[in-house]
């Protein structure tokens, strides 16, 4: 009974402390940078395999342009993402590095509809460049090319400046975790 009661005392105060943190929503003006790590791929030099891989390195940058009624913002933006692959394929005693850097813009919806006050959710599309290089002239098919992807994510601000954030979507990584600097 009383471990139940310090729970229960525990929640609460922790809901009047997060509901009393000072944080505006998403709105036109607002600019966010984003700097996070990354877990899982969508790269992959097929047939050599990897021994091993960076975790991905992940900053996008984003502005709120435009309301869309009483439900959403429309934001505008940048990415920049960098992933590395070593092969545990040995040719004529050399191993192989493989590294990727996406460069892309991006377009977000913020919806603005949930009553949650430090909370920010979207979802969008990125266009992007991917640069794809290898330490060596062996891999014919690795090649740098144009992609679209899609991505949903949130944030979490402690203060009116500083959060968290998780997206999810094909950028460098499938999963990024990091911090959320809103200014």
């Amino acid at each position: 009974m009383k471990k139940t009661l310090k729970i229960l005392a525990l929640a609460v105060i922790t809901l009047f402390t997060a509901h009393s943190v000072s944080a505006q929503e998403f709105n036109k003006g607002t600019n966010v940078i984003n700097a996070g790590i990354g877990i899982g791929g969508n790269f992959y030099y097929g047939g050599l395999g990897t021994s091993s891989q960076s975790i991905g390195l992940n900053v996008s940058y984003e502005r709120g342009i435009w309301e869309t009624g009483d439900f959403g913002i429309v934001s505008l933006g940048g990415y920049l993402g960098y992933k590395s692959y070593r092969s545990d394929v040995r040719f004529g005693g050399n191993r192989y590095d493989y590294n990727y850097t996406i460069i892309g813009v991006r377009g977000a919806f913020h919806y603005i509809g949930l009553d949650v006050e430090n909370l920010d959710v979207y979802g969008g599309a990125m266009l992007s460049y991917n640069i794809a290089s290898i330490d060596d002239d062996f891999a014919d098919g690795l090649d740098s090319r144009p992609s679209a992807t899609i991505f949903v994510g949130g944030r979490w601000y402690f203060t009116e400046n500083f959060g968290v954030f998780a997206e999810a979507g094909y950028g460098v990584s499938i999963l990024s975790i990091g911090a959320a600097f809103r200014f």
